[in-house]
């Protein structure tokens, strides 16, 4: 993976319709391996869906740019039920320091032994651009994805 930060860089200075379209090709990919490699194939995609919530939630508040663009991820994860006011009720409760957000990334990184080198990075990146949708990625934002790099 290219260097850390000037990836966050570039991802900052990205475009919506890109951000959309490589999510849109990244969860493609990933949300059927996730599920194959686990037990019951739901709990794969559980533990991404959280760490997508916790991907939105690693500065602590919800941008609408931010549920606008997660939308079709969050509603294949979430179906019907998922609404703006709800997810930022579900941003407040994963607090970065919270035990549910600590918890889904030692999930997250316990499964991430199980991937190949190209998934982890496809699921780095979806992080990334999710963190970076407002323009840019916040130092707290950055410590929450550093966790998966170690």
């Amino acid at each position: 993976m290219k260097e850390f930060s000037k990836l966050c860089k570039e991802f900052e200075e990205m475009d919506v319709l890109s951000y959309s379209m490589i999510l849109g090709k990244k969860a493609l990919k990933v949300i059927p391996t996730l599920s194959a490699i686990t037990d019951d194939g739901l709990n794969g995609v559980t533990i991404f869906a959280t760490f997508v919530m916790g991907a939105i939630a690693a500065d602590g508040r919800l941008s609408e740019e931010e549920y606008m663009i997660c939308y079709p991820l969050l509603y294949a994860f979430f179906g019907d039920e998922v609404n703006y006011d709800e997810c930022k009720k579900a941003v407040r409760l994963l607090k970065p320091e919270s035990r549910e957000l600590k918890k889904a990334v030692k999930e997250m990184v316990d499964v991430f032994g199980q991937l190949s080198d190209e998934l982890k990075e496809d699921i780095i990146i979806i992080c990334m651009l999710i963190c970076s949708i407002d323009g840019k990625i916040s130092l707290k934002e950055k410590n929450w994805i550093k966790k998966l790099l170690k």
